[in-house]
């Protein structure tokens, strides 16, 4: 049946889309990542230059304020990726439980075509 197979081939679509999409968070987790980890040493590179560590006094460097704040706002978008990639995870499973069924089935259907071509080659011959 061709549209089983189809439906397989769309399943397998489906399944490397999200593979490919999880791959895509993942890649941009990482990214953030480092970028964080880059105004760290930045920050702290700022902050021993000025000899200034808390951030509350008055002439705690501006560069390392803007930095820190750059990277608060880089670790809330990593943390909301994390939550994007948990979601993109459960509908990964989704899919390749999806894809396993219609495999079930175009497998059963295809022995269910060669039992039958079977059966004619037996009463034919």
């Amino acid at each position: 049946m061709k549209t089983r197979e189809n439906l397989v081939r769309l399943k397998l679509f489906h399944v490397n889309d999200k593979r490919r999409q999880l791959l895509q968070l993942d890649m941009m987790i990482a990214e953030f990542d480092r970028m964080a980890g880059e105004l760290e040493i930045q920050i702290a590179a700022e902050e021993k230059k000025a000899g200034i560590t808390d951030i509350n006094h008055f002439a705690y460097p501006t560069f390392a304020k803007a930095a820190r704040l750059r990277r608060d706002n880089l670790k809330n978008s990593q943390h909301d990726l994390l939550q994007q990639r948990a979601t993109a995870e459960s509908i990964l499973a989704e899919a390749e439980a999806e894809l396993s069924k219609a495999e079930a089935l175009e497998s059963r259907d295809a022995k269910s075509r060669e039992h039958e071509s079977g059966l004619r080659s037996a009463m034919i011959g």
